[in-house]
């Protein structure tokens, strides 16, 4: 199996809302702002060929269906479909991917599913030949969001994934399309049913976790660490207290959509419990993973 970290279209959004509770002071050393307290953030998505025998991206970005207001409303930096630009790097398609595994359906991590924005044109689902992948739990909040997300779905996207007839709703650890190649974990915290996917190495051990906005890059590995659009913070210290001692306990490593540096880290703690990253890489290609 090979894997590549394949950036979408990048954004800046305000670091304050990216960073929460955390002191300005301290945030801007990590990801310094623009004039506007913007900070740059990537969406980056991992494909791994050969996985059960296939293609498998895990989420699309932003992609590239806002208008141009919305765009500029949201930060988003590029005007084209980036992701696809990636994938044609790689060598690929989106014709080519077998299937397409979303943590979350917020328009930052599912947006690259649907076409690039034409004035007066409908947006029409990309990927045609594979099966989408989402946790039961928040296909309901995405089918029904509340007031508080409601602006982060695509009300397009639903009645699209539902008329494809090749949606997949993963109520437990394993997708029927994937089989154990993959394990889904859950969290709450960030949004209803957040469903982060371990490519499984051999004997439970090693492998990558798409950490998706539980652990939105290297910056949110330290626990206090959370975002502004979290909807209990509390209780996401809580999830990714117990994520990263498992994934350290087992060697998974971390890939990050959001950290526009870094693509995949190792899990450190030092003897005060502080976590942090060791071995970080800023991009994968062709990178070689046993499982």
């Amino acid at each position: 199996m090979k894997l590549w970290s394949l950036l979408g279209n990048s954004q800046k959004l305000d670091g304050g809302a990216m960073f929460g509770n955390a002191p300005k002071a301290m945030w801007q050393q990590w990801l310094p702002p623009d004039e506007q307290n913007r900070i740059p953030l990537a969406c980056r998505a991992l494909l791994a060929d050969g996985l059960a025998g296939k293609r498998v991206l895990f989420e699309t970005g932003i992609g590239a269906f806002f208008d141009p207001k919305m765009r500029e409303r949201f930060g988003v930096q590029e005007g084209n479909h980036v992701l696809l630009d990636s994938l044609a790097a790689a060598g690929f398609s989106h014709e080519d991917i077998d299937v397409v595994v979303l943590s979350h359906l917020h328009f930052d991590h599912a947006g690259g599913l649907l076409s690039a924005w034409r004035e007066g044109q409908a947006p029409s689902l990309l990927f045609p030949k594979a099966t989408y992948v989402v946790g039961a739990q928040h296909w309901r909040r995405a089918r029904d969001p509340h007031p508080r997300d409601r602006a982060s779905f695509i009300p397009e996207l639903v009645p699209l994934l539902e008329q494809s007839g090749r949606l997949e709703i993963v109520d437990g650890e394993h997708s029927r399309v994937l089989g154990e190649a993959v394990r889904f974990h859950y969290s709450q915290g960030h949004t209803p049913g957040l469903m982060l996917a371990e490519i499984v190495g051999s004997g439970g051990q090693g492998g990558v976790v798409f950490c998706a906005d539980l652990i939105p890059g290297r910056p949110w590995v330290h626990l206090p660490v959370t975002m502004g659009y979290d909807r209990f913070p509390e209780m996401l210290i809580d999830e990714k207290k117990a994520f990263l001692d498992d994934k350290l306990t087992r060697g998974v490593r971390l890939f990050f959509t959001h950290d526009p540096g870094c693509a995949l880290a190792s899990v450190r703690r030092d003897d005060k419990g502080r976590y942090s990253t060791s071995g970080e890489l800023p991009a994968l290609a062709a990178f070689p993973l046993a499982a």
